[in-house]
Protein backbone atom coordinates (compact mmCIF):
# COMPACT_ATOMS: atom_id res chain seq x y z
CA UNK A 1 0.00 0.00 0.00
CA UNK A 2 1.19 3.42 -0.65
CA UNK A 3 2.24 6.16 1.91
CA UNK A 4 0.78 8.83 -0.19
CA UNK A 5 -1.91 8.73 -2.94
CA UNK A 6 -2.54 11.80 -5.36
CA UNK A 7 -5.67 12.89 -5.49
CA UNK A 8 -7.69 16.36 -6.85
CA UNK A 9 -6.75 18.26 -3.11
CA UNK A 10 -2.88 17.98 -4.60
CA UNK A 11 -3.74 20.19 -7.56
CA UNK A 12 -2.28 23.34 -8.42
CA UNK A 13 -3.99 23.80 -11.63
CA UNK A 14 -0.93 24.20 -13.41
CA UNK A 15 -0.18 21.16 -15.37
CA UNK A 16 3.45 21.12 -15.07
CA UNK A 17 3.28 21.22 -11.72
CA UNK A 18 0.73 19.07 -11.14
CA UNK A 19 2.89 16.72 -13.31
CA UNK A 20 6.21 16.89 -11.22
CA UNK A 21 3.79 16.85 -8.13
CA UNK A 22 2.97 13.63 -8.86
CA UNK A 23 6.35 11.97 -9.48
CA UNK A 24 6.94 13.33 -6.10
CA UNK A 25 4.41 11.26 -4.50
CA UNK A 26 5.24 8.44 -6.66
CA UNK A 27 9.11 8.36 -5.58
CA UNK A 28 8.08 9.21 -2.11
CA UNK A 29 5.97 5.87 -2.48
CA UNK A 30 8.46 4.24 -4.20
CA UNK A 31 11.13 4.96 -1.33
CA UNK A 32 8.99 4.15 1.26
CA UNK A 33 8.14 0.76 -0.36
CA UNK A 34 11.43 0.02 -0.64
CA UNK A 35 12.16 0.55 2.94
CA UNK A 36 9.51 -1.50 3.54
CA UNK A 37 10.61 -4.13 2.01
CA UNK A 38 13.87 -4.15 3.31
CA UNK A 39 15.75 -3.53 -0.01
CA UNK A 40 19.24 -2.99 -0.22
CA UNK A 41 21.21 0.28 1.13
CA UNK A 42 22.20 0.42 -2.46
CA UNK A 43 18.99 0.39 -3.71
CA UNK A 44 17.59 2.86 -1.18
CA UNK A 45 20.44 4.94 -1.46
CA UNK A 46 19.64 5.15 -5.40
CA UNK A 47 15.64 6.15 -4.59
CA UNK A 48 16.48 8.46 -2.17
CA UNK A 49 19.29 10.27 -4.50
CA UNK A 50 16.53 10.45 -7.75
CA UNK A 51 14.59 12.00 -4.94
CA UNK A 52 16.16 14.20 -3.83
CA UNK A 53 17.44 15.50 -7.68
CA UNK A 54 13.74 15.52 -8.76
CA UNK A 55 12.93 17.60 -5.79
CA UNK A 56 15.92 20.16 -6.26
CA UNK A 57 14.53 20.22 -10.03
CA UNK A 58 11.17 20.89 -8.96
CA UNK A 59 12.16 23.45 -7.05
CA UNK A 60 14.40 25.32 -9.66
CA UNK A 61 11.20 25.23 -11.86
CA UNK A 62 9.15 26.41 -9.75
CA UNK A 63 11.25 29.29 -8.36
CA UNK A 64 12.13 30.08 -12.56
CA UNK A 65 8.51 30.86 -12.96
CA UNK A 66 8.21 32.98 -9.90
CA UNK A 67 11.26 35.10 -10.61
CA UNK A 68 10.18 35.36 -14.61
CA UNK A 69 6.77 36.61 -13.38
CA UNK A 70 7.43 38.16 -10.28
CA UNK A 71 5.04 36.08 -8.21
CA UNK A 72 4.90 38.48 -4.92
CA UNK A 73 5.51 35.55 -2.59
CA UNK A 74 8.25 33.99 -4.16
CA UNK A 75 11.27 34.84 -1.18
CA UNK A 76 9.03 32.84 1.25
CA UNK A 77 8.02 30.60 -1.09
CA UNK A 78 11.79 29.87 -1.66
CA UNK A 79 12.40 29.69 2.07
CA UNK A 80 10.11 26.70 2.52
CA UNK A 81 12.14 25.02 -0.65
CA UNK A 82 15.68 25.90 1.00
CA UNK A 83 14.74 24.48 4.36
CA UNK A 84 13.46 21.50 3.13
CA UNK A 85 16.35 20.64 0.93
CA UNK A 86 18.66 21.48 3.63
CA UNK A 87 16.93 18.51 5.43
CA UNK A 88 16.56 15.91 2.80
CA UNK A 89 20.20 16.98 1.95
CA UNK A 90 21.31 15.76 5.78
CA UNK A 91 19.11 12.84 5.56
CA UNK A 92 20.65 11.86 2.19
CA UNK A 93 24.04 12.88 3.88
CA UNK A 94 23.49 10.89 6.72
CA UNK A 95 22.34 7.70 5.17
CA UNK A 96 25.22 7.36 2.53
CA UNK A 97 27.59 8.04 5.63
CA UNK A 98 25.96 4.43 6.89
CA UNK A 99 23.62 5.57 9.10
CA UNK A 100 20.99 3.32 7.38
CA UNK A 101 18.28 4.03 10.07
CA UNK A 102 17.80 7.18 9.04
CA UNK A 103 15.37 6.58 6.34
CA UNK A 104 12.83 5.45 9.67
CA UNK A 105 9.04 5.63 9.42
CA UNK A 106 9.46 9.17 11.04
CA UNK A 107 11.37 10.27 7.92
CA UNK A 108 8.99 8.77 5.68
CA UNK A 109 5.67 10.48 7.60
CA UNK A 110 7.93 14.11 7.60
CA UNK A 111 8.65 14.07 4.16
CA UNK A 112 4.83 12.94 3.14
CA UNK A 113 3.35 15.09 5.86
CA UNK A 114 5.96 17.96 4.03
CA UNK A 115 4.90 17.97 0.87
CA UNK A 116 1.05 17.76 1.32
CA UNK A 117 0.64 20.19 3.56
CA UNK A 118 3.50 22.59 1.27
CA UNK A 119 1.22 21.60 -2.07
CA UNK A 120 -2.14 22.42 -0.16
CA UNK A 121 -0.99 25.70 1.48
CA UNK A 122 2.23 27.11 -0.31
CA UNK A 123 1.84 26.11 -3.77
CA UNK A 124 -1.81 26.30 -4.12
CA UNK A 125 -1.39 29.89 -3.65
CA UNK A 126 0.45 30.64 -6.62
CA UNK A 127 -1.75 28.51 -9.24
CA UNK A 128 -4.52 31.63 -9.96
CA UNK A 129 -1.33 34.04 -10.11
CA UNK A 130 0.25 31.93 -12.90
CA UNK A 131 -3.04 31.26 -14.54
CA UNK A 132 -2.98 34.99 -14.71
CA UNK A 133 0.07 35.46 -16.14
CA UNK A 134 -0.60 32.97 -18.98
CA UNK A 135 0.88 29.34 -17.35
CA UNK A 136 -1.67 26.78 -17.76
Amino acid sequence: MPLMVWNEKLSVGIAQFDEEHKQLVALVNQLFDAVQAGRSKEALGGILDSLVAYTKSHFTHEEEHFARLGYPDRDAHKAEHDALASQVLEVQRKYHAGATATLSMEVMNFLKNWLIKHIQGTDKKYGPFLKEKGVA
